[in-house]
């Protein structure tokens, strides 16, 4: 099986190009290559497949075999791959995922994509529809306790659940002990993605992240678009804003026009191979 490492702000993933290959159990192979000591190491597995209603879909897979909505770090690196693999060379392209088809526009450098804008589509607030369990409109600020501590908790969804806590410090946050206990905190039903966002200025922000299924990563682009859409709902930034995170930035905007959220950042190809499965 031919594969492409790649990643985006150092959240990465293994690619398979399912116009060439065959994957019969997904689940078991996102666990098996995202060991990195006894794999090829990554944050998951993204299949790039045909689609009947978008150019291309997208499937990804957590590190441990999850199959997970949507990914903002790896749909970019699938606008590149399908770019600079030839697949098809269109500089707006809609892509198929389980959160529904998404837009992306390629910025070429000397032939290849060196970044991408994504339309992430509008910010989902209802707290069923992401879920959470509450009463209220919308989850905005709630108190969510933690052991002895309470967490003043957003919750938006990308597609994707994320719980957003904003912070004085993230570099000493505490995060391998309080992301695994809010990601299967009882009040979300799908258990959740949890970012911790330092507020620099209104137009910068700064974030740790407990993903969903891998635990923390480097960068999580549907992370960063929640964070941009909680912290203008509280009040603390711009509806434009650079997010910061462990592996680089993303600029994210939350149109007014539209109210659809949109991401842009890199993606980088860093290996190709093959293994037997």
């Amino acid at each position: 099986m031919r594969f492409t490492k790649m990643h985006g702000l150092g959240n990465d993933y293994v690619y398979i190009d399912c116009f060439e290959e065959t994957i019969n159990d997904p689940s078991r192979l996102a666990k098996a290559i995202s060991d990195r000591h006894f794999g090829i190491g990554s944050d998951g597995l993204v299949l790039i497949m045909p689609s009947n209603k978008a150019d291309f879909r997208m499937r990804m897979f957590n590190s441990d075999g999850s199959e997970a909505e949507m990914c903002g770090n790896a749909i970019r690196c699938v606008g590149k791959y399908v770019y600079d693999n030839d697949l098809m060379r269109k500089e707006i392209l809609n892509i198929e995922t389980l959160a529904g088809i998404k837009t992306l526009e390629l910025t070429i450098k000397e032939d290849n994509v060196e970044l991408v804008r994504v339309d992430m589509g509008e910010p989902i607030l209802e707290p069923e529809k992401i879920p959470v369990i509450s009463k209220k409109e919308i989850f905005k600020s709630e108190p969510v306790i933690i052991g002895d501590r309470e967490f003043k908790v957003t919750c938006v969804s990308m597609g994707n659940p994320h719980a957003v806590t904003f912070i004085d410090d993230v570099e000493s946050f505490p995060l391998e002990k309080i992301g695994p206990k809010m990601e299967n905190h009882e009040i979300f039903p799908k258990r959740t993605n949890s970012e911790f966002v330092q507020v620099i200025d209104r137009e910068t922000l700064k974030m740790r992240v407990w993903e969903r299924g891998a635990g923390e990563t480097l960068a999580c682009g549907t992370g960063a678009c929640a964070v941009l859409v909680a912290s203008a709902l509280n009040g603390l930034s711009e509806r434009k804003a650079v997010v910061r995170l462990l592996g680089g930035e993303l600029l994210i905007e939350w149109n007014e026009k539209d109210n659809h959220v949109y991401m842009t950042g890199p993606a980088v190809k860093v290996f190709e191979g093959e293994i037997d499965i």
